[in-house]
């Protein structure tokens, strides 16, 4: 219901003698309208399902290239990062009770065609068996962090995951559906590098938005996606690889969202919608001073 201008301006009382006539009240109808689209339109909705952003990593949009190939490049030092904390992998065996990388920090950043994740975390050594992931749940259907396993009360999925690996130095593009079902797919579309310094791994992955295949994960900006992580300690302990396979750091789901391009014509929208409503309250308050109906 179109409230009565003349209530919203203050004239109750004058109401009762200039009553606020159909033809008014239609006009008021039409106008608001294009107010209310300019905000609704402009307003970013919060991620699925209410999540808080503690659990967000924001890519955000930039022109020109991207720092894709240099984990050190000095343009990542302004993009704003998410921590996150990690824990041991124990949904299957063989599990570990203890891992090295307790906490990672994410950062993205996208120029609306490609896309690249830095992910920084602590490791005291470098080793040959270093390795990172990141798992992308693919289409809608819910599946579980864990290789898309079908677990209690979840049902199992498509996940993309992107792994990278110290001693090839590259990334691997893979897909799984389940447990003892990860395999990598016939085409390769995403790159990773990392780099080692002082204790400290940076790995950046990046690849294009969105591509052809259909086990890949496509990232509309401005829309959530599911994204886990994980990493691997490579050290060498009593001759044996101290973390490998299913023996991992792990996060649980969380979610991206590549920002989306700015939308100008949204503010077009709210300032004539303001302009025309501004322009007719003006109106009426004038005849509603001079006891003329409107």
């Amino acid at each position: 219901m179109v409230p009565r201008i003349g209530e919203l301006m203050g004239f109750k009382k004058m109401k009762k003698f200039c009553p606020i006539s159909r033809r008014t009240r239609l006009m008021a109808s039409l106008i608001w309208p294009f107010v209310f689209l300019g905000i609704h339109a402009y307003a970013s909705g919060p991620p699925a399902d209410g999540q808080p952003s503690s659990v967000a990593v924001r890519v955000y949009l930039t022109e020109g290239s991207i720092p894709s190939d240099d984990p050190n490049s000095s343009a990542w030092d302004s993009v704003p990062q998410s921590e996150f904390n990690l824990a041991p992998q124990v949904h299957w065996p063989p599990r570990i009770q203890e891992v090295t990388v307790k906490s990672v920090k994410v950062k993205g950043v996208h120029n609306g065609q490609e896309l690249a994740v830095l992910v920084e975390y602590q490791d005291p050594t470098e080793d040959a068996a270093d390795a990172a992931a990141l798992e992308f749940m693919v289409g809608d259907q819910k599946a579980h962090f864990a290789h898309g396993q079908e677990m209690l009360q979840v049902e199992g999925g498509p996940v993309n995951i992107w792994y990278w690996k110290n001693e090839t130095g590259k990334a691997v593009d893979m897909s799984a559906k389940g447990f003892e079902t990860l395999q990598a797919q016939p085409n390769q579309n995403v790159q990773a590098k990392g780099m080692w310094q002082n204790g400290t791994w940076k790995v950046v992955f990046s690849r294009l938005l969105k591509t052809e295949d259909t086990q890949d994960v496509q990232i509309e900006p401005g829309e959530w996606r599911s994204v886990a992580a994980a990493f691997w300690d490579g050290q060498l302990v009593d001759g044996a690889i101290k973390e490998k396979g299913s023996q991992k750091a792990v996060s649980s789901w969380l979610y991206i969202r590549a920002e989306p391009s700015a939308d100008n014509s949204i503010y077009g929208w709210v300032i004539l919608g303001l302009a025309l409503a501004a322009a007719f309250e003006f109106v009426v308050a004038r005849k509603l001073r001079k006891g003329q109906s409107v």
